[in-house]
């Protein structure tokens, strides 16, 4: 199976800034996420990179710039943000990946044998009935992956997806992601594991509440910026409002911090 996307970009920022109540958590960032990218977000705790994703899956607004957005996606959060205490079986939970094929609830019966395929992918075959509130860890976010392969969107894009799982799972699930990209399809996903980063993801945009760097992982993850990352959010002010516009930063442009503008050409 092969994802041919309508244009060249998954995504276009533009002067982007998110945040909540009129404080930023992300600001000043401006890229574009190619279709048919492997991309990974990574950056020190309280960075920002959930609220990117969040924003990139249009879940909260922009507060200044805004988000180009083309084709259909696909968005798994962080899984302690799913109640898991919700009465749903496996079935119930993969399932919910064909609402846009089936409809309702009551249409997903038709669905049975495609829902049991997506649990074969994923390793749970025969788990159907099982209530999701009994799954381990690792179960529950295969149960999650399966939710996915049924959305069959062109873009996904991930919430740390292997957050406390086994290592079985993690590699697993890390197949599945390489074949999605192998199928031409867009991958963004929240890691904080560097190693598994430079292993598997061939770009990378490293956060700070601000873009330190962003291109082929390899030039991202050097030691310079990932302390520089750590510099700047520790003197990230919490209570800090939207400001007017780029400031200077280390004798460097607020709006420049590094970022390879020709990331896309390069990258592996």
């Amino acid at each position: 199976m092969s994802i041919r996307p309508a244009t060249q970009d998954a995504f276009r920022l533009v002067g982007l800034t998110l945040g909540y109540d009129r404080h930023p958590a992300v600001h000043h960032l401006s890229g574009v996420v190619r279709a048919g990218d492997l991309l990974a977000l990574v950056g020190p705790n309280g960075a920002g990179k959930s609220t990117l994703l969040k924003g990139m899956a249009g879940e909260i607004p922009c507060l200044e710039g805004h988000i180009d957005r083309f084709g259909t996606l696909a968005y798994m959060p962080q899984a302690d943000e799913i109640d898991r205490s919700f009465p749903l079986s496996v079935m119930d939970l993969a399932g919910m990946g064909l609402w846009r094929k089936a409809g309702s609830w009551r249409g997903l019966t038709r669905w049975r044998p495609e829902i049991g395929s997506a649990l074969d992918a994923v390793g749970l075959g025969g788990f159907e009935a099982r209530p999701i509130s009994t799954l381990s860890g690792g179960q529950f976010r295969r149960a999650l992956f399966a939710r996915l392969i049924l959305q069959d969107c062109p873009v996904v894009l991930l919430d740390e997806p292997f957050t406390g799982i086994d290592n079985r799972t993690v590699e697993d699930l890390l197949a599945l992601i390489r074949l999605w990209h192998g199928q031409g399809r867009t991958v963004v996903a929240a890691l904080h594991d560097l190693t598994q980063v430079r292993e598997h993801f061939p770009t990378t945009l490293l956060l700070a509440r601000e873009p330190v760097a962003w291109g082929p992982t390899a030039r991202v993850l050097t030691a310079e910026n990932l302390v520089r990352a750590r510099n700047l959010s520790e003197a990230w002010d919490e209570g800090a409002a939207i400001c007017g516009g780029p400031r200077p930063v280390d004798g460097h442009d607020h709006g420049s911090h590094g970022l390879d503008t020709h990331h896309h050409e390069d990258a592996a």
